[in-house]
C-alpha cells in the first residue's frame, strides 16, 4: 500500500514522504491515527504544501542542528513531578513536559515528537534524554525528575 506521511514516524520517513507499507499497518495503524493519508494523483501534489510547513518549522542546516545539540548538551534540566514517599510518581513523564522543561531551563524550543525518552519515567532520579535534531545530530541531555 502506498501512502503520503503528514507526521514524523519513527524508522518510517518524515512529513510528505511517499513510502509502500503493508496493507494492514496502513489501514488499520497509520491512516486512523492521522499520521498518513492514501496515496492518489491529486494527494501528491499536496506533499509540495506538507514540505514547505516542514521546512519552516525544521532545525535549518546541519551547522543550526550542531549549534542546538551544544545549547542542549550544557543545559540543566529539571523537571517537577508530584511523587509520593518513596519517589513513585503520580503517572509518568510525558514528551511535552520535557520540551516545557527545556524551554524553562533556557534552551530552544524543540519538537516533541523527536524526542526519544529511555522508556517510562515512573520515578524521581536523573534520566538520559535523546533527540533527533538532524538526520545526521542527536543530541543526548540529562532530564532530572524531583518531587514537587
Amino acid at each position: 500500500m502506498k501512502i503520503i506521511l503528514t507526521q514524523e514516524v519513527s524508522g518510517l520517513g518524515s512529513p510528505g514522504d511517499i513510502v509502500e507499507v503493508k496493507n494492514g499497518y496502513g489501514r488499520n495503524y497509520l491512516l486512523p491515527q492521522g499520521f498518513a493519508i492514501a496515496w492518489t494523483k491529486g494527494a501528491e501534489k499536496q506533499v509540495t504544501l506538507i514540505k514547505r510547513a516542514r521546512s519552516a518549522r525544521e532545525i535549518r542546516d546541519l551547522g543550526h542542528a550542531n549549534e542546538v545539540k551544544g545549547q542542549l548538551e550544557g543545559l540543566k534540566v529539571t523537571l517537577k513531578a508530584r511523587a509520593g514517599d518513596g519517589g513513585r510518581l503520580f503517572g509518568s513523564v510525558t514528551p511535552t513536559e520535557v520540551v516545557e522543561a527545556v524551554k524553562a531551563a533556557g534552551g530552544p524550543t524543540l519538537d516533541r515528537r523527536r524526542l526519544e525518552l529511555p522508556g517510562h519515567i515512573k520515578s524521581t532520579g536523573s534520566y538520559p534524554v535523546r533527540i533527533r535534531l538532524h538526520p545526521e545530530v542527536t543530541a543526548t541531555f540529562d532530564l532530572s525528575v524531583t518531587k514537587s
